[in-house]
C-alpha cells in the first residue's frame, strides 16, 4: 500500500506543478521557469539537510545513480516545459506521462518481481492514463504539434530512466538526499549559466506560479521516493496519473476540450488503481 499511496501522492503534486508551469513558461520561458524551480528547491532542501543534520551514507554506485537521477530529471523537465510552451497540456502531458511505464519496464528488467495480475493492472492503468489525458490540441499548427510531441517523447524516455534511478537510491538514502541531485544538477548546469549570461528572468505575474511549481515538484518527488521503497514499478506507473489530472485541470483552467473517450480512460484508471491496491495488500 505504501507504493500505491506514494505514487498517487506524486501524481497529485506533479499535476499541480505541471499546470503551474504551463502558465509561467508562457510568460518567462521554459529555461527560466526550470532554473527558478531548481534554485528554490535546492535552497529549501539544503536548509532542511543542515537543520536536521541528515547524514549521507552512500557508496560510489549509489552516487552514480544519484547523478543519473539528477541530470536525467533536469533534462526531462526542460523538454517537457518546452513541449508545454509550444503545445497544449492535453498533447504534451499524456506522452510525457509514459515515463512511468518506462521506469516500470526498467525496474522489471533490473529484477523487480511483480505478479502477473499486477502487470495486467499496470497495463490497464497506462491505457487509461493515455485515454483520459488526451485532449485535442486546439489552436496549434501541425508543426507545433509535431514539435511538442517529439519533445514530450524525449521527456518520457529520459524521465523514465531518471525516475528509476530515483527509486533505486530511495531504498538506501534519506529522502532529503534523494531530492538533492535533480536540484543541484539544475542549478549547476542550467540556472548558473542562465544567470551569468543574463537570460534568467522573472516577472511579478509568474512568481507565484513558479513557487507553487517548485514546492509541488519537490513534494511529488518525496512521495514517489517513499512509495518506491516498496515497489519502483507500481509507484512509477501510478505517479503517471499526473497527466490525466493535468489534462482535467487544463480543461477547467485553460478551456481545453475533453471528449467521450476520456470517460472510458477514467474508468480504466479506477480499475487499475483498485486492482493494484488489492494486489499489494
Amino acid at each position: 500500500m505504501i507504493a500505491v499511496a506514494g505514487g498517487l501522492g506524486a501524481a497529485v503534486m506533479w499535476a499541480l506543478s505541471t499546470l503551474s508551469s504551463t502558465r509561467s513558461t508562457r510568460w518567462i520561458g521554459a529555461a527560466s521557469v526550470l532554473s527558478w524551480i531548481m534554485m528554490i528547491g535546492l535552497g529549501t532542501d539544503m536548509t532542511a539537510i543542515i537543520v536536521t543534520r541528515t547524514p549521507l551514507a552512500a557508496d560510489w554506485t549509489t552516487v552514480g545513480w544519484m547523478a543519473i537521477a539528477g541530470v536525467g530529471n533536469m533534462v526531462s523537465m526542460l523538454l517537457l516545459f518546452f513541449a508545454l510552451r509550444v503545445g497544449n497540456v492535453g498533447l504534451a502531458a499524456p506522452v510525457a506521462s509514459t515515463e512511468g511505464a518506462v521506469a516500470a519496464l526498467v525496474a522489471v528488467l533490473f529484477g523487480e518481481s511483480l505478479p502477473p495480475i499486477a502487470l495486467g493492472f499496470m497495463l490497464t492503468l497506462v491505457i487509461g492514463i493515455l485515454l483520459a489525458a488526451h485532449v485535442p490540441a486546439l489552436h496549434r499548427s501541425s508543426g507545433s504539434k509535431s514539435h511538442a510531441l517529439a519533445l514530450a517523447l524525449g521527456a518520457a524516455l529520459v524521465g523514465g530512466v531518471s525516475i528509476y534511478a530515483t527509486g533505486f537510491i530511495s531504498s538506501s538514502v534519506d529522502v532529503l538526499w534523494v531530492l538533492l541531485p535533480p536540484r543541484l544538477a539544475g542549478v549547476l548546469l542550467l540556472a548558473l549559466p542562465m544567470a551569468v549570461t543574463g537570460r534568467l528572468i522573472m516577472s511579478r505575474a509568474a512568481l507565484p506560479f513558479v513557487v507553487v511549481s517548485a514546492v509541488a515538484e519537490m513534494a511529488g518527488f518525496a512521495c514517489f521516493a517513499l512509495g518506491a521503497r516498496e515497489s519502483i514499478a507500481i509507484a512509477a506507473v501510478l505517479a503517471s496519473l499526473f497527466a490525466a489530472l493535468a489534462a482535467v485541470g487544463g480543461y477547467f483552467l485553460f478551456h481545453e476540450r475533453m471528449l467521450r473517450h476520456q470517460m472510458a480512460g477514467i474508468g480504466l484508471i479506477v480499475l487499475g488503481v483498485a486492482g493494484l491496491s488489492a494486489t499489494r495488500v
